[in-house]
Order: C-alpha cells, then sequence, then structure tokens
C-alpha cells in the first residue's frame, strides 16, 4: 500500500501521483514509485526550467548535436567536431567535499565519451562561501582534491576555470565542471535503444548502495545540519575504473558491434534505461538479478535506483555481442548480458523470475510533469550611494588590495594541484584568458572557457547572464580564436519560489539574447535548483562554458607585455561604472549595484576584430578587462610577462571608476608601433572604439591621467608577490573546521 507519507518521502506531490495513477490505471508498487520519483525529480525532468529552457538559441551551421544527448557537439571542419558539457555536483560535494567533487569529475567525462569522443580537458568552475565561514577551507581543500585526485589520476587535464568567493555560498557551494572531447564526425554514438532482439549489456563497476537517491537529493534544499544524515547519498568514485571503461569504450567505437550508449548517472539504472528507450521508441526487458552487486542483500529498488560510479548500459548488435564482451574482457571489466530491446514501448525489470516495475517510457523519459511555475520579475539592485563616496587618497594601495583578494589574487594554489599538461594537448594554461588545447595532426586548436559573475547577476539577473556569455565570448577572442558554442549550469534557488523563477527566467532570456547576437548556439546545459539552506538561497549563478576554434595556433595570442617598446592599447569605452566591483567590496566594503550595461552588439564587433586581428598576426597579447578593472587588467598583462608599462589615460570619469570600474566590453593590446595604422584601420571598419594608451618599458607600472596626474607608480615585482601569494596566504589562515 502506497500511503500519502511514502509519496511525500519520494518528493512526489498529491497532482503527480495522481498523474502516475492515471498513466498506470492502478497504483504503482515501491519500486515503481522509485522510478518514478528518480525520473520526474527535477533534477532528471527539468520540470520547471523546460518551458524557458525552449528559449535559447540551440541551431547553427556547425551544430552537429544540439541539447537533449549526454553532450552537444559542433563541426571543426576536417572530419572532427568537438562534443562538450556542463554538470553541477552541488549538493554532494557540500555534503563530502573530496568525493562529491570527483564524482562530478567522472560524471562529465562519461557524458563526453559515450558520444564517441575522446575527452581532451576539464574546466572547473567554483562557487565557494567567504574563507572564514564554517566549514569552507575544508570544503575549498577537498573539492579542490576531489577535482585533482579524479582527473589526475584518470589522465585527462584540468585547463582552466574560475573560483569566486561570496557569501551567498557560505552554507551552499557550487561545483560545476565542464569537458571537451574531439570525436570523428561519422563516428558519434547516442542513447538509444535501436533494434527490437538487440542485447543490453551493463558494463564496468559492480553496483552497490552508495548514491541511492542522489538525484532525488540533488531536487531538495537543505534544512539544519543535515548534510552528514545524507552522506550516504553521495557516490565514491574509482578513477582507475573509469580509464579502463573509457578505454574500452573507445574501442568498441572503433567497431560497428555498438547500438547505442548510456552513461549510468544520475537514477542509475533507471535513467539509462528509460533514456534510451525513450528516444528510440523501444521499449526494454532488464533482468535485475544478473546486475552485478558488490553487497549482499541488494533489493530491486536499491539496484535501479543506486548511483554506483563507472558504469555504461549499452545496446550490442546481436550477432556482435561476443566481440562486445572480448573487449570488455580484455579490459578487466564486469560485462553482462541483462535484457533485451522490444517494440512494447515499455520498460519492464525482472528480479528472480518475476516482474518488479512494468511502465511505459514515454511518459518517464519524454514526458514528465511540465510546471509554468509563479514568478515575479527580479528585483535589480541599484545603487545605494556609492556616487558619493570621497576619491581614495592612495590609488596604488587600492591597486595592491584588489590584487589580494581571494576573488582577483592569482589561484596557481588550486591549479597546480591539477596535471593541466598531461595529453601534451595544451597550448595555453591555466591563468589565461582561455584555455587552448591543440588538435594534433593540424595546425588548429580548441579554446575553452568557462564564466560567470554571481555579483552583476545578484544586481540584475538578465544583465548578468548576458554578461557571462559575452565575457566568455570576448576572453576567447582573446586568444585569437572564434566562439563556436555554449554549454551552461543554471544554478539557482528553489523553482517554487516566485522570486527564484523570477531570476530565473530573466537569467535564460539574458543568456538566449546575447547567445543569439553573438550567433553561439546553446548545445548542451544543466539546470540546478533547489541549492538552498535553511530558506537562503545561492546569488543567481548561471556559469556559462564557451568552446571555440582557432584555425591556425601559431597565430595565438596571450595575456603577458611581450616586448619592450611595444604600444599598449584599449579597445571598447571607459565608463563611470562602480556597481558590483571588487573596488566597493575591497575597499569600502559595500556590496551593491547597479550591474554595469551590456551592449552586445559592441560585443559581437569587438569579438569579431580580435578574431580579424589575431588571424593578420598584428598583436603581441591581449587581455580582457573583467574583475577589478582596468589598472588591474593592466597589472596582470605586467606581472605575468617580464616588462612594465607607462600608461596614460583620458580623464573623462572620476579616477575610481577609471581604474577600477568593471565596465564591460574592454580587452588591453599591445602591438608593434608599426602596426598602430592597421589596428586602427581594423578597429574603425568594426566601429570598435580604440585608443593608444601608453608603452610597454621598465620595471614600474605607472598610471596617469589627462595633465600628467601620477595615480598609479608600482613596481611590477612588488605587485607580483602580492598577487601570487596571497591566496595561499589566505587559505593558510583559514580555520578548517
Amino acid at each position: 500500500m502506497i500511503s500519502a507519507e511514502l509519496i511525500a518521502d519520494h518528493n512526489l506531490s498529491e497532482e503527480e501521483y495522481s498523474r502516475i495513477l492515471e498513466i498506470l490505471g492502478r497504483e504503482p508498487n515501491l519500486v515503481e514509485l522509485g522510478v518514478f520519483s528518480a525520473m520526474w525529480s527535477e533534477h532528471c525532468s527539468y520540470k520547471s526550467s523546460r518551458l524557458h529552457l525552449r528559449n535559447l538559441p540551440t541551431q547553427g551551421p556547425r551544430v552537429i548535436q544540439g541539447p537533449g544527448e549526454n553532450a552537444g557537439i559542433v563541426d571543426i571542419g576536417d572530419g572532427l567536431a568537438v562534443a562538450f558539457k556542463m554538470e553541477s555536483h552541488n549538493h554532494p560535494s557540500y555534503i563530502e567535499p573530496y568525493q562529491g567533487a570527483a564524482t562530478g569529475v567522472g560524471g562529465i567525462l562519461r557524458d563526453v565519451f559515450t558520444m564517441g569522443a575522446r575527452p581532451i580537458g576539464s574546466l572547473d568552475s567554483l562557487r565557494f562561501g567567504r574563507l572564514d565561514a564554517p566549514r569552507m577551507r575544508h570544503l575549498v581543500d577537498g573539492v579542490v582534491r576531489g577535482i585533482a585526485g579524479y582527473g589526475n589520476c584518470i589522465g585527462i587535464p584540468t585547463v582552466g576555470g574560475e573560483t569566486t568567493f561570496h557569501p551567498g555560498y557560505d552554507s551552499n557551494i557550487l561545483v560545476n565542471v565542464m569537458n571537451v572531447g574531439l570525436v570523428e564526425k561519422d563516428r558519434i554514438f547516442r542513447g538509444r535503444a535501436e533494434g527490437t532482439g538487440n542485447p543490453v549489456v551493463y558494463a564496468g563497476s559492480k553496483t552497490g548502495r552508495d548514491g541511492i537517491h542522489g538525484a532525488t537529493m540533488a531536487s531538495e534544499e537543505f534544512v539544519g545540519d543535515e548534510t552528514r544524515q545524507k552522506r550516504p547519498t553521495v557516490q565514491v568514485g574509482d578513477p582507475f575504473t573509469e580509464k579502463l571503461l573509457m578505454e574500452a569504450c573507445l574501442e568498441l567505437f572503433r567497431t560497428d558491434a555498438v547500438v547505442g550508449i548510456q552513461d549510468m548517472g544520475a537514477a542509475g539504472l533507471t535513467s539509462s534505461s528509460f533514456e534510451m528507450a525513450g528516444r528510440a521508441g523501444s521499449g526494454l526487458e532488464i533482468d535485475l538479478s544478473k546486475v552485478p552487486v558488490r553487497e549482499t542483500g541488494m533489493t530491486p529498488y536499491e539496484i535501479l535506483l543506486s548511483e554506483s560510479q563507472e558504469r555504461m548500459l549499452l545496446v550490442a548488435r546481436r550477432d556482435r555481442l561476443e566481440s562486445v564482451m572480448e573487449v570488455f574482457a580484455k579490459w578487466d571489466l564486469a560485462a553482462v548480458e541483462i535484457g533485451r530491446v522490444t517494440d512494447s514501448g515499455r520498460v519492464v525489470f525482472f528480479f528472480e523470475g518475476r516482474i518488479v516495475a512494468d511502465l511505459p517510457a514515454a511518459p518517464l523519459s519524454d514526458r514528465a510533469p511540465l510546471y509554468d511555475r509563479p514568478r515575479v520579475p527580479p528585483r535589480t539592485i541599484g545603487s545605494m550611494g556609492w556616487e558619493r563616496l570621497p576619491e581614495p587618497d592612495d590609488y596604488g594601495g587600492c591597486l595592491r588590495a584588489i590584487l589580494a583578494s581571494p576573488n582577483v589574487a592569482e589561484k596557481s594554489w588550486i591549479w597546480t594541484q591539477y596535471d593541466h599538461m598531461v595529453g601534451t594537448n595544451t597550448v595555453e594554461r591555466p591563468g589565461g584568458d582561455a584555455a587552448l588545447l591543440r588538435i594534433k595532426g593540424s595546425r588548429k586548436a580548441i579554446a575553452v572557457k568557462s564564466d560567470v559573475n554571481p555579483w552583476f547577476c545578484a544586481c540584475d539577473p538578465y544583465r548578468g547572464a548576458a554578461i557571462a556569455v559575452a565575457e566568455a565570448a570576448r576572453s576567447i577572442a582573446a586568444t585569437g580564436a572564434r566562439p563556436l558554442g555554449v554549454t551552461d549550469c543554471l544554478n539557482f534557488g528553489s523553482p517554487e519560489r516566485p522570486e527564484i523563477m523570477g531570476q530565473f527566467e530573466a537569467a535564460v532570456r539574458g543568456l538566449s539574447d546575447a547567445c543569439r547576437v553573438l550567433s553561439i548556439p546553446v548545445v548542451s546545459g544543466n539546470v540546478s535548483f533547489y541549492n538552498e539552506t535553511d530558506g537562503r538561497p545561492i546569488p543567481p549563478t548561471p556559469t556559462v562554458g564557451m568552446v571555440g576554434l582557432i584555425d591556425d595556433v601559431s597565430r595565438r595570442v596571450s595575456v603577458p607585455f611581450r616586448s619592450e617598446g611595444d604600444v599598449v592599447g584599449l579597445l571598447g569605452s571607459n565608463r563611470d561604472e562602480l556597481g558590483a566591483s571588487e573596488f566597493l567590496r575591497r575597499i569600502h566594503g559595500r556590496d551593491e549595484g547597479p550591474c554595469p550595461e551590456v551592449d552586445l552588439d559592441a560585443e559581437r564587433r569587438l569579438v569579431e576584430l580580435l578574431a580579424r586581428l589575431a588571424s593578420k598576426g598584428l598583436l603581441s597579447s591581449a587581455h580582457d578587462v573583467s574583475d577589478g578593472g582596468l589598472a588591474v587588467a593592466l597589472a596582470e598583462c605586467a606581472m605575468k610577462g617580464t616588462a612594465g608599462a607607462e600608461i596614460s589615460l583620458e580623464e573623462t570619469i572620476r579616477p575610481s571608476a577609471l581604474l577600477f570600474g568593471e565596465t564591460t566590453g574592454r580587452v588591453v593590446i599591445t602591438f608593434a608601433a608599426g602596426d598602430e595604422g592597421a589596428i586602427r584601420e581594423a578597429s574603425a571598419a568594426e566601429q570598435v572604439p580604440f585608443r593608444a594608451v601608453g608603452t610597454v618599458r621598465g620595471t614600474r607600472l605607472s598610471i596617469r591621467v589627462s595633465g600628467g596626474r601620477l595615480l598609479v607608480d608600482e613596481d611590477v615585482a612588488s605587485l607580483q608577490e602580492i598577487w601570487t601569494t596571497s591566496f595561499e596566504s589566505a587559505i593558510a589562515a583559514a580555520d578548517v573546521l
């Protein structure tokens, strides 16, 4: 008997349970209730977000696979394509940071290699609370070690990412992970169960009790100190088995033996079986008694809902089953035929000779409840009087303080724990505007970047999301690459709150508008709701992952000032904006808006200009102006290189805004003096404002304004010492408990 309490325990509403009764024409048993609970969870069904996600642009001339599969795929020419996806592992990482982050890496790798692609690089987009918040040092340390431990062991480099510290994440951190892989266009595989009578094969690790109800747990908010109770729902990863599984699958993909394949990710065997059948309009019969288990007495309910890691479900050709088993045996992996494809449109599970669940595939895989949740427009945060703040007495002191901030300081403490060179594809290491991965056997390289500014999004979710797209595109273009496609990871509080759904709708519109103007399709993504504890939601955090392509990697551009005597130029316009800036937070202890403006047409022209200048070999360096403003961008160019610069800026706005405002749509470039005419001409053709603002020279960074007034005069080596040591010192000083 299914009680009201049992229904509530499975996170199903009365309305949803009534719908189950209508679909089945009877009461479900406990196993079937568990299946509906997992498949109709927010994490698996996107029941609160699908309505809005439909507005995202998903088509383009290079798109091979858009949303709906394990990963998106875009064409890069020469018979090759790039598969990429971003996913969240937020709740598991807050509960158990090492395993939560590690299994997040494992899951995103499987999403990519399940498409037939060999993973070549990962990025991590991390949001933590204040370093002095309870458990925060423990969380930072555990998450970073988990990402490093899994990625390093499996041999996939972590080549980029970003880390933000914001009080809104004190009790709900975010761990978003992205992976990119290379695949031949004619060897792409999808998660479809096709061919009546074809065998269904389980491969990989044995099934245990770890991760049961993981998808459901990811679809609910935390209350009080319940994280310890939820530790059994966090999966345990094994990167060495994952490495074997990846190599075995990639070997099989070179044959004609595999019809379809699906990672057993969220909701485990339940989701993989229903999704494969649903996409193909077929049915499955699966014998759970044949599933390899590592614990005695496991029930059908536990076997179906376990989220044990490193497992795959695949459909093989009947006449090639033996060769499939031989490949898995070669790689010392368990592989068992557990069922077959049918034409019934139903997924039927057996256990010890009896039917334990018999359900239609379509209502669970692609016809889950769809909610148009109540929403109210987000309240955008305007200025609370920062315009009246006095100008600082010491702009150099402000620069030093901002460079020491955990949000601006160099974070090599994090990325040096990662192997970012394994595979020998890494051209641009962590710390640049975007990472670059070479495509061996060609002159091409892939640029990858993740981005979002939660302070901007908290002030204005629409603008903040649009800026995330624009900044990612700008960063990719600053390397000389052209943006090709976007994946996203949309992190928000409870969708049952109208104010949160208002934030979500606005952010999706911002993403959509920016992607349309910049002609960058969204080909994959993830939504993570219920990121809140005791009713305190995180700031809206629509993380953007972007992939770009540079046709000739020898024309790549990087951040550091290169040559004495090079001209320093500024592309884009300065505006009197200090809202949501690190300057306000660090110098004045104030966190307020408004969010900077964003001109998407101007961003599109800037991206085109950067790619064109790089392709002609006209740029010595380029660096996006973002966190900390123009003074920080100039300092980073100097600190990463071997030279200082003498800069002269036109004082059309307040010096604090000129130096530290985070106005969008700007890039610092350097170039040979003889190329200034060509750069000026190209900028005018693209209608991008351009000014020569200084010269690379000496060992100091000096910044003057109109009339020769000196605002900043700092030794670059001293700035570098602050910038490179402050984060590690802050971590060391934080309480580990």
